[in-house]
């Protein structure tokens, strides 16, 4: 089987067409299974200037722009994909997912 694609395979979207073709499942994902990405939750953010930075000493408080109980943002490989909420874990922080971002739909 070959890798090579032909400009008259794809369709209007830029992708191989797969007119025809079955549906496709989450099985059909198992090449990227093990491809690491990056996930970061946002818990919010400051601004600083370098000497504000190196006036915070241990026990500083620092005031993000978020309220408390406001969604917090989750990003993959630096994209913003979902907004969710800090749970604790078996004594450990955590978020769960409350709203996935769809493409056009990200406010960052």
């Amino acid at each position: 089987m070959s890798n090579d694609l032909r400009l008259d395979e794809f369709g209007e979207g830029g992708l191989p067409d797969a007119g025809g073709h079955e549906d496709k499942t989450a099985g059909d994902l198992a090449p990227v299974f093990d491809v690491p990405v990056n996930i970061s939750a946002v818990l919010g953010r400051a601004n600083l200037s370098v000497a504000q930075l190196l006036q915070l000493a241990q026990g500083s408080v620092l005031e993000l722009d978020r309220k408390v109980g406001e969604a917090i943002d989750i990003y993959v490989n630096n994209r913003l994909v979902a907004r969710g909420e800090v749970v604790i874990v078996d004594e450990r922080l955590g978020v769960t997912m409350t709203e996935i971002i769809k493409d056009g739909d990200a406010q960052a």
